[in-house]
């Protein structure tokens, strides 16, 4: 859950995880509906789909427990070498260095690494480095340690480098270079797209429809919509993708409202529109499944954050 998300945010979800599936048989027992309903709300979906998975194939190839050796561990869903070297160093006190983004920062600033901290190619470079620093005989203290350091001594901007206890070994700081690393390579510009999205109405009940388990979002709940093609009007566009979505003809459409979001690798602009089913038997071609559900009932889904914006209108 601390993957890409502040702690803040995290506690409670993890609370409520935790009392839903507190041992690993009971993850892998329950249901990925559940699972991503607890999640509704966090982000990066794929990390609850994957802890799913991975609590599924612990149950069945190793009696429950979680393997104390990396090369078995990191060939799980959802677990690449932070996790790994996080589990194995906290939960089993085995030497291996955690390697997150407060940790790049610090070491980069320690060393004064010229190697941008966000290129993967970089990744071995700060991996010696964090290797070099470990406490072999209390690794995941360490770990832990280096981790808070970063998250509330050694931030991005303005590090508070009075209250830091390793300045005496710092040559950022020696030189005063402290806001000169860590180096960064420039971004891509976010792209933008536009989308139109309908919610279809039909006897008091809303069209929905579920995404593949695989992908962006997987297995989530949303209403059908799509991108707005240049030059083509909002309304008329979300008419076209009613029918390229699901099949369905709508009329008296009524704009309820715009929404923004953003993604980790673009942002979306979306024009909601409410509106009438009028025929067409229901195919989603792009999704799994559809379902017609009353507004109170749609919190038994779990939603994806851009699209929980828009049930408070509803």
């Amino acid at each position: 859950m601390l993957q890409q998300t502040q702690v803040a945010k995290v506690i409670p979800y993890f609370i409520n995880f935790s009392n839903k599936f507190p041992d690993i048989n009971s993850l892998a027992k329950g249901t990925l509906h559940d699972v991503l309903k607890l999640w509704e709300g966090l982000g990066y979906y794929a990390r609850a789909r994957n802890l799913y998975q991975a609590a599924a194939l612990i149950n069945k190839n190793h009696q429950g427990k979680i393997p104390q050796n990396y090369s078995i561990l990191i060939k799980l869903p959802g677990i690449g070498d932070y996790i790994a070297s996080a589990v194995l160093s906290q939960a089993f006190k085995l030497p291996y260095p955690v390697v997150d983004g407060n940790v790049k920062r610090i070491l980069s600033r320690f060393f004064l690494i010229n190697s941008p901290v966000n290129l993967s190619n970089s990744k071995k470079i700060f991996a010696k480095k964090a290797e070099k620093l470990l406490d072999q005989n209390h690794p995941g203290d360490y770990n832990q340690a280096m981790m808070e350091l970063g998250a509330i001594i050694c931030k991005p901007q303005n590090p508070l480098c009075e209250k830091c206890p390793i300045t005496e070994f710092c040559d950022a700081f020696l030189n005063n270079k402290q806001n000169q690393f860590p180096i960064k390579a420039k971004k891509k510009p976010v792209p933008q797209y536009h989308i139109a999205v309908g919610v279809i109405f039909k006897e008091g009940k809303v069209l929905m429809i579920q995404r593949r388990n695989s992908g962006l979002l997987g297995g989530l709940w949303e209403f059908p919509g799509g991108k707005i093609k240049k030059g083509e009007s909002a309304t008329n566009a979300c008419i076209r993708e009613m029918k390229e979505k699901v099949n369905a003809e709508v009329t008296q459409l009524e704009f309820l409202t715009e929404i923004k979001h953003i993604y980790s690798h673009f942002k979306i602009r979306m024009e909601i529109f409410k509106c009438n089913y009028s025929s067409g038997e229901i195919i989603p071609k792009e999704h799994q499944g559809f379902r017609w559900i009353r507004i109170k009932k749609i919190s038994d889904f779990p939603v994806h954050s851009a699209n929980l914006k828009i049930l408070p209108l509803l």
